[in-house]
């Protein structure tokens, strides 16, 4: 028979459980800073390669049309990580006074709900208990908003840090496909566009997939199809279009 657990033990076990999620979510960040990066590179590469694909397009034109996409698409990431980072912090700010007032208003029954979360990671009881409580004498908050809301009361995500790394990924992503179509081989563009965007999504494609566990291979290809696909497109209907518009 298994010898359970002492209450210090079974504190440390739970503390660790929410350290390897604190992990996760710095992966999570990791992993969003690849995707920023991946979106960057996919969209200005569709952006370019469209433009470069109408008629008399010059090298001045496609650069203006790049750079336009890299700051666009920036400011539009960051836009759009701040107001979800700041929703995502605003919710367990709210989430946090709500669980204050509740132990201000019944310590008993939020004690008893502590002692039950530990009960459902298989303590007994009486166990659950005695770890609930441990928790709940060296820190309350704390030990409530990691066990019922999976939070860390001390450390919240930051708005502008969030926007920030998206800002960067993105850009650094669209430069990519920008400095291959704006260089001085203005005969070999189109290639030297298409193999460093390529290029850079196989690199991507095989980072965001050993962050996530995943088999490289696939990411990768998934990651190059897309891309192909994309600029394709986008480079047929910058022919059709300047085509049309030049014979007008």
């Amino acid at each position: 028979m298994t010898k359970p657990n002492t209450p210090v033990e079974d504190a440390v076990i739970a503390s660790s459980e929410f350290k390897r999620s604190s992990m996760a979510a710095k992966l999570n960040w990791l992993r969003a800073g690849v995707l920023g990066a991946n979106d960057g590179i996919m969209s200005t590469s569709g952006m370019v390669l469209g433009v470069a694909a109408a008629p008399g397009a010059t090298s001045g034109t496609i650069l203006v049309a790049g750079v336009a996409a890299v700051v666009a698409g920036s400011i539009s990431m960051a836009g759009g990580e701040y107001t979800s980072v700041s929703a995502q912090k605003d919710s367990e700010k709210a989430m946090l006074e709500l669980e204050r007032q509740e132990l201000k208003e019944n310590p008993e029954a939020e004690l008893r709900e502590l002692a039950w979360f530990y009960e459902q990671k298989g303590m007994s009881p009486k166990l659950a208990l005695q770890v609930a409580q441990e928790l709940t004498a060296k820190d309350v908050i704390k030990a409530h908003a990691e066990a019922e809301l999976g939070i860390d009361s001390d450390h919240h995500a930051s708005p502008i840090q969030a926007a920030l790394s998206s800002f960067v990924a993105f850009a650094v992503g669209g430069m990519l496909p920008l400095l291959a179509v704006a260089g001085p081989w203005i005969e070999y563009r189109l290639q030297a566009t298409v193999s460093a965007v390529v290029f850079a999504l196989i690199l991507t494609g095989y980072v965001g997939a050993k962050i996530g566990g995943a088999k490289p291979a696939r990411g990768m290809l998934r990651n190059v199809v897309i891309s192909l696909l994309t600029m394709g497109v986008t480079y047929a209907i910058g022919a059709l279009v300047g085509t049309h518009w030049s014979s007008a």
